[in-house]
Formats: structure tokens, C-alpha cells, sequence
């Protein structure tokens, strides 16, 4: 699983985890969907940013935007995502 940086805490987690069975080092901001004011100053002020994310295409647009640290998926089948696949086709 590939990892992401969590906002200005130099580490890392896994871009993908089911909820509840993460820990994050420090308690990110948790969007429910992709809103582009509080992701820009979230990352403005380096605080990390977690998505829920319960499709595969809300899965797909919550990585495409950098400032996303992580996004929670529901059940383990959204981790088996082809996500090479899924983006380039």
C-alpha cells in the first residue's frame, strides 16, 4: 500500500485504510466530502486531512487532490481497488 504524508508531521500513512482500524499519529481533519476552501487551508496550516469515501470514484477523486493525507473506506473490498487501473486505464 502505497503511503502519503500526513500534513507537516513528517510521517506517513497508508493512502487508503478501512475506518476504525487506523490510528493516526495526530487528530487530522475528517471531510465527510471534498470541499476545496478547507483543504486549502488545512494545508495551508499543515494540519493533515483524512476523506471518507464509500465509492470507488470518491475513492479516485480524494487521491487525485494532494492535499489529501488518507481516505477511509468503509469495508475492505474499496482497498482492493485497481487504482493504476482505475486512473490510466
Amino acid at each position: 500500500m502505497r503511503q502519503r504524508w500526513f500534513g507537516a508531521t513528517r510521517k506517513q500513512v497508508p493512502q487508503l485504510a478501512v475506518e476504525g482500524e487506523i490510528e493516526f499519529p495526530v487528530e487530522p481533519l475528517v471531510l465527510d466530502e471534498l470541499d476545496d476552501a478547507r483543504l486549502r487551508t488545512a494545508h495551508d496550516e499543515g494540519t493533515p486531512v483524512v476523506v471518507r469515501a464509500d465509492t470507488e470514484e470518491k475513492v479516485l477523486a480524494a487521491l487525485a487532490r494532494p492535499e489529501v493525507a488518507c481516505v477511509l473506506v468503509p469495508s475492505k473490498e474499496l482497498l482492493e481497488i485497481d487504482l493504476i487501473e482505475a486512473t490510466y486505464g
